[in-house]
């Protein structure tokens, strides 16, 4: 590599991991917080279950599928006006993190709602059976259960989100995939591109199995 590809790097690479560190919290942070009872919501409102309600389950479930179904680059596009709004400016990672939470808060309900699907109907059924109010079913039987699941939805959320702030960087978010794509293509630097990705890798990878390894303590089936 040559001492060009060295200047670009040290000077910026800091800063792209900042930007993505930003961008990927925020999101999660987000997920966690409005994705996960988003997720019980719409489980909790299917047809037999504690809260049954059509209306609000297919309201739920049309908002979700909606917004999963537009590709990144698009609602990225679309809600910048939204991020321009809430954050004051179209670029940054300020501003990106409006879409990506979007997509992350969809991305990780239905995840969600698909780790309860998971959880036997006979537990639940149990606890019914001995008195359970719908709160203490919640919070002894569902969440309980489920949580080797919700924590392995979380990861996959965690590693669509880096990715998703790679492609924030078309539209100046910055991050890592900014830097990659403004060094790496449009001036041909390929040393810094290989070494984006690298990190890019290095970076799943530790998420992908630090997820693995704390569903595998929760697990309760294993």
């Amino acid at each position: 590599m040559g001492e060009l590809d060295l200047s670009i790097l040290w000077q910026d690479l800091t800063k792209a991991l900042f930007e993505t560190g930003v961008m990927v919290s925020i999101s999660l942070s987000l997920a966690l917080l409005l994705g996960l009872p988003l997720g019980f919501g719409v489980y909790l409102t299917r047809k037999n279950m504690l809260w049954e309600n059509r209306i609000l389950n297919w309201l739920g479930g049309i908002g979700i599928n909606l917004i999963r179904s537009l590709p990144f680059v698009i609602l990225l596009i679309l809600v910048l006006p939204l991020a321009q709004l809430i954050t004051g400016r179209s670029t940054g990672p300020y501003a990106a993190s409006v879409p990506l939470a979007i997509a992350s808060i969809a991305f990780f309900a239905r995840l969600v709602e698909s780790a309860l699907c998971e959880v036997s109907v006979g537990v639940v059924e149990a606890a019914r059976a001995h008195g359970a109010s719908d709160w203490l079913l919640i919070r002894k039987v569902l969440y309980p259960e489920s949580l080797a699941g919700l924590m392995r939805g979380f990861t996959v959320t965690a590693i669509s989100l880096i990715g998703y702030s790679a492609m924030a960087g078309v539209v100046g978010g910055g991050g890592i995939g900014f830097l990659a794509i403004n060094y790496g293509y449009y001036r041909y630097e390929t040393g810094v591109m290989i070494i984006t990705v690298a990190i890019l890798i290095v970076i799943v990878q530790i998420f992908q199995g630090f997820g693995d390894w704390i569903a595998h303590k929760l697990d309760h089936k294993k």
